[in-house]
């Protein structure tokens, strides 16, 4: 019975093929002259990554070279269904056909290369099945991606360890290149980050992973010259917790991250799950606390000297007016405000339906930053010991800033803060950090995670201002596919000392294009206050925990139109990132109420207009301009 399950027990030379269930993405598996395993990816029989390497060098071990295939399964139909709290859809069911590749090295020993093709891309892992107690550690993972020449990618390169601000990097927070060749090198010299993606022959593809548990490091993709291939590498030696582990590390069986290859139009890149499709299930845990939402924050536009006591009433009375459950107060609270008047300000809020979440410092000694409270969450005793603290004060959650890279051992403190605050029923927010990679499944408390240029780098610079259009315009297609984003979006009037390139209309529909479990308004009450009311009554029910996400329109960095539903309920928002205008037209009917109305600008400022579901709209966004429909 077992050996019928099998596709064949000998080397053959031919490729293996594997398909999904509807045969549009397959894969061409097979051993080279070398014996290196290899891949190719088929979209609807047009082949969009060619002969690409896969292996991995363990300090004790070669599974990469003189490779031998023992076995290849026959398509395992996988299906399961799970819920997110946040994100592009509540509900969500993946089915894929799942093939496991039994291989062994020159020495006899056992790797497994998992398969996993759904309707909109691939899922592919090593497995050490063998079990240890001995530590093993991976040298180097041999996974490459190998696009045509002529396909083009829209890449955000990765920074240099320990440079910038304070050394803070790296923290994903760059400006994309746009449409450049896939051979292309970043002039910082340290590869790209993930979501990777790239547009070849006629097919768009995305590039990350995700499943990344605490025994492995974040990667990132290098062009390898010899290979003429994108690879799967590790972090820069820097980018470790004190005394910690850099490279993967682990005992056997051993699970390695998934790489994730998300494969069809830009439609079918946009509205995929894949990024949570393949994270790790939810930890048990009580999710009854977490609620996901709008919230209120001085510092981005007002800076440190609004970490006070009087700002913060203004800011909580802001959120409960707006109907929005959370205000932030950031660094420095513990001098500037005090645990007394910190308890006066929860109690407050409480009163008004609003909780507050307050900023911490991760670091030890990895980077320079004053910033405080700091080294209060180091260890598993340093964090109960504050977190049960802020437990007393009434506080819901924690912003958490200046992480020191992608090492394992800082993977690992990542997990370490995720698991104590689920046993403290605290929201975790982490700031200058790396991409979460799916752990907002995994752990539900994680509502958002920065590692993206945001607003708060367009009040430092008017280049990160100028480039704000189609630094916008970019995001839906890749970072925000699969992971929240605190981007802090929207100011509507003004920011000190800088001219926004953005209109009004675009600002307002940022906070429903961009996905985050909590949403951070950078708007003021003084500018909120100078709004039309229809305008601020649109912002008094923005939802962040979406049951339907829709693609309507849209290219990379040049302008997106996104449809995004809660119960009966389509908000519909666009941005156009391009100098010039951009005429949309949008067929309604697949909304579900009849009626609705638009909120777009004239030469006057804002302008609200009726629309219908029997009507197409049509609408014209101004150069760097927006708009938002709500029916």
């Amino acid at each position: 019975m077992l050996a019928a399950s099998f596709l064949s027990f000998a080397e053959k030379s031919t490729d293996y093929t594997f398909v999904n269930s509807d045969k549009t993405i397959s894969i061409a598996f097979n051993l080279d002259a070398k014996k290196i395993p290899y891949y190719k990816v088929f979209y609807k029989n047009k082949q969009v990554i060619n002969t690409s390497q896969l292996g991995i060098i363990r300090e004790d071990a070669n599974f990469y070279t003189n490779m031998k295939i023992l076995k290849v399964s026959k398509a395992l139909p996988l299906k399961s269904s799970y819920s997110m709290l946040q994100g592009k859809r509540k509900n969500i069911d993946y089915t894929a056909n799942q093939y496991t590749v039994s291989l062994q090295n020159s020495t006899g020993e056992a790797m497994e290369i998992i398969f996993q093709l759904s309707h909109d891309g691939i899922g592919l892992r090593y497995h050490f099945p063998k079990t240890s107690s001995d530590i093993k550690k991976i040298v180097e993972e041999k996974t490459t991606y190998n696009f045509d020449a002529s396909a083009k990618a829209w890449l955000q390169p990765m920074s240099k360890a320990k440079t910038g601000w304070k050394e803070t990097n790296p923290s994903y927070e760059e400006h994309y290149a746009m449409g450049i060749p896939v051979n292309t090198k970043p002039a910082i010299g340290e590869g790209w980050v993930y979501p990777a993606l790239f547009n070849a022959n006629d097919a768009w593809v995305l590039i990350t992973e995700t499943g990344l548990q605490d025994n492995y490091c974040g990667s990132r993709l290098v062009y390898n010259d010899t290979q003429k291939a994108l690879q799967v590498t590790f972090p820069q030696k820097e980018e470790i917790f004190p005394n910690g582990a850099l490279n993967p590390e682990s005992q056997l069986p051993w699970y390695t991250p998934w790489r994730v290859i998300t494969v069809g139009s830009l439609k079918t890149i946009t509205e995929s799950t894949l990024g949570t499709d393949l994270a790790d299930p939810a930890v048990p845990m009580d999710t009854s606390f977490i609620k996901s939402g709008l919230s209120s924050w001085s510092w981005v536009l007002l800076k440190d000297d609004s970490v006070n006591f009087e700002t913060t009433l203004q800011f909580i009375d802001y959120a409960s007016s707006m109907n929005w459950p959370y205000c932030l107060i950031d660094a420095d609270w513990d001098t500037r405000i005090g645990d007394a008047k910190m308890k006066e300000l929860a109690d407050y809020a409480k009163e008004k339906n609003v909780k507050l979440l307050v900023w911490y410092n991760s670091s030890g000694p990895w980077n320079g930053t004053e910033y405080h409270p700091k080294g209060k969450l180091l260890t598993h005793a340093d964090r109960d010991k504050e977190f049960t603290r802020l437990n007393e004060l009434g506080i819901a959650g924690v912003k958490i800033d200046f992480f020191g890279g992608d090492g394992q051992s800082m993977i690992e403190y990542y997990h370490a803060i995720l698991k104590d605050a689920v046993t403290h029923q605290l929201l975790i927010n982490f700031h200058g950090a790396t991409l979460p990679r799916g752990w907002q499944r995994t752990y539900p408390n994680l509502l958002t995670t920065e590692a993206i240029k945001g607003e708060e780098f367009i009040t430092f610079s008017q280049e990160a201002a100028d480039l704000q259009p189609s630094h916008c315009t970019m995001l839906p297609f890749a970072r925000n596919v699969f992971d929240p984003m605190d981007f802090t979006p929207m100011v509507l009037d003004a920011i000190p000392n800088i001219k926004r390139k953005t209109t009004p209309a675009f600002e307002l529909a940022l906070p429903v294009l961009f996905l985050s479990g909590i949403q951070h308004i950078a708007e003021t009450p003084v500018g909120m206050a100078k709004m039309p009311k229809y305008v601020v009554d649109y912002l008094k029910d923005i939802p962040t925990n979406w049951d339907d996400s829709k693609f309507i329109d849209g290219y990379p960095g040049k302008y997106i139109v996104m449809a995004r539903k809660k119960d009966n309920v389509w908000h519909i928002v666009g941005v156009n990132g391009q100098n010039i205008a951009k005429e949309i037209e949008i067929d309604l009917s697949f909304v579900t109420n009849d009626s609705g109305y638009v909120i777009l600008e004239n030469e006057k400022g804002f302008q609200q207009l009726p629309v219908s579901k029997k009507t197409k709209l049509k609408v014209t966004m101004k150069p760097n301009g927006g708009f938002v429909v709500k029916i």
